[in-house]
């Protein structure tokens, strides 16, 4: 598979990760613990927090694991977020974060769709999923607007760290081919 490194919305470009990215994760997002609530990442204590997160990203992509992107605003180029795609048996598994000031005005909702159309052209991609915490309404909304359907619960499947050190309940969305 081979993603490409942009994609566009009206909005939003998605670019590829970079390595320069790290400071402007760290002051867009990844320390707000709200953002973090559902993740399965703690907030970020540090710079170097960031900077090993973008290394590790950047190496995945290498090896065709997984896919980052950084969401960006086209008007002030500003950081305002990013989305994975980690690679399966006939599909793309995804997930994104948004910075809490952009939350509530359909930015995720159109990068998901960007995904989700440049998906839909890849021959071998027959499946494309996500799975959000079966409290985080505003995540489950971004999927079901984007055609997503979701296909049930996924019992103790996830850790969110921020919440409870259990695994916690999830439901499992899909877009098929």
């Amino acid at each position: 598979m081979h993603p490409p490194d942009d994609l566009a919305t009206e909005r939003l470009r998605l670019r590829r990760l970079q390595l320069t990215d790290a400071p402007a994760i760290f002051a867009s997002y990844a320390t707000d613990p709200e953002v973090a609530r559902y993740s399965s990442w703690r907030p970020h204590a540090s710079l170097r927090d960031a900077e090993e997160f973008v290394v590790g990203a950047l190496g995945r992509w290498l090896d065709g694991e997984e896919f980052t992107w950084v969401l960006l605003d086209r008007r002030s180029d500003q950081l305002v977020g990013a989305m994975s795609a980690r690679d399966t048996a006939h599909g793309l598994e995804f997930g994104y974060v948004l910075a809490r000031e952009r939350w509530g005005k359909g930015l995720m909702t159109e990068a998901v769709g960007a995904l989700r159309d440049w998906a839909s052209s890849e021959p071998d991609v027959h499946r494309l999923w996500a799975y959000c915490d079966v409290d985080n309404v505003a995540s489950a909304r971004v999927l079901e607007k984007n055609g997503f359907e979701r296909e049930g619960r996924l019992r103790r499947w996830a850790r969110h760290p921020n919440i409870s050190e259990t695994p916690r309940d999830v439901f499992a969305y899909s877009w098929i081919r």
